[in-house]
């Protein structure tokens, strides 16, 4: 029986895959002029910012975060957009019993700004976010964190994300796991990782919790 459900935010409860192009092609065009385009950043959606940025600029990671922070603070709430019924199926549930937790790469601040601007604060029992961790996903650290603070075990959860992280994570922590069809790279991509689950829209998460 399905008890709880660990979601993903960026790009699987809210739209800012725009905002985290454009903030990353900003602070790039500026550090290396022309060398990378909106197709190249795609990569860059679900790895930990600290995990990126070592990649691409080794040894300017702080110097690359703080710009890529401020830049993505100042254009947040204009550059992300709501998915379709992504809060009232999250209000469905948590009027059934499941209880909503958040597994995000994102720092604890900017996933309640997210949570404000997606209206959905009062939803989730938990959030945990890099300020929480030592290891992001795809290791296992976050999503067990995740389930001790829920009070439920292992086969009573399902992860739930648009990146390969998100499935891996879960499949790390001995959960199963749900890909999302809108995620940016698309559910082809996200099937080579072997969800359980596949969402095409948010509200099939009704009918997976009903049928255990």
């Amino acid at each position: 029986m399905i008890k709880a459900l660990l979601f993903d935010f960026d790009g699987t409860l809210l739209n800012t895959n725009d905002l985290i192009i454009q903030t990353f092609m900003h602070v790039l065009n500026e550090r290396f002029p022309g060398q990378y385009s909106p197709k190249d950043c795609l990569k860059f959606l679900g790895p930990s910012l600290k995990q990126t940025m070592s990649d691409i600029a080794p040894g300017e990671e702080d110097a690359m975060i703080a710009k890529y922070r401020e830049y993505n603070e100042l254009h947040h709430d204009e550059l992300v957009t709501q998915y379709p019924d992504v809060v009232s199926t999250l209000e469905q549930l948590k009027a059934i019993g499941i209880k909503l937790a958040i597994v995000s790469t994102k720092r604890n601040g900017m996933i309640d700004r997210g949570l404000s601007v997606l209206g959905a604060s009062h939803l989730f029992d938990v959030c945990i976010g890099t300020d929480d961790v030592k290891n992001v996903k795809p290791d296992p650290e976050p999503v067990l964190l995740a389930l001790e603070r829920l009070g439920v075990n292992k086969e009573e959860a399902i992860m739930i994300g648009d990146n390969s992280h998100d499935i891996e994570a879960g499949h790390n922590a001995g959960i199963k796991a749900a890909g999302v069809a809108w995620a940016f790279k698309g559910p082809e991509y996200l099937m080579q990782f072997k969800p359980e689950y596949m969402l095409h829209h948010m509200t099939d998460l009704l009918d997976i919790v009903k049928a255990g």
